[in-house]
């Protein structure tokens, strides 16, 4: 799979997206709002990540919104809740075969960009 999840309201991965290249680079554009992450996607993510946990955003304003702060979420409720609500993912996500990035570290986005160049 080589594909980038990102959300197209949000300008951190719009920035991030000019910053590495990434529509010049023949990678799958994927954004998450206006097409849903299916459970086939989430697993692989899940498989290269380590874990659901890895990929769920507790920044987002839905995370204590739906009172999840306050709860103890399993590995399954993290999956669960992102195929849920597309903001639970931490973004942006780039996925090249066997490696994966996730977020918007600086670190992170300096990977990405070696990795999609």
């Amino acid at each position: 799979m080589k594909k980038f999840f990102y959300l197209v309201t949000c300008s951190t991965c719009t920035r991030i997206m000019k910053e590495i290249g990434i529509e010049k680079s023949g990678i799958e554009l994927r954004e998450i709002k206006g097409e849903s992450i299916t459970e086939k996607e989430m697993d692989e993510m899940i498989k290269l990540a380590g874990s659901a946990e890895a990929l769920f955003s507790r920044v987002a304003l839905k995370f204590r919104a739906w009172g999840l702060n306050e709860k103890k979420l399993t590995e399954k409720d993290y999956r669960k809740y992102i195929l849920e609500e597309y903001t639970f993912l931490k973004r942006p996500v780039l996925v090249l075969d066997k490696k994966i990035y996730v977020g918007n570290s600086k670190k992170n986005v300096e990977e990405m960009k070696k990795a999609v160049k």
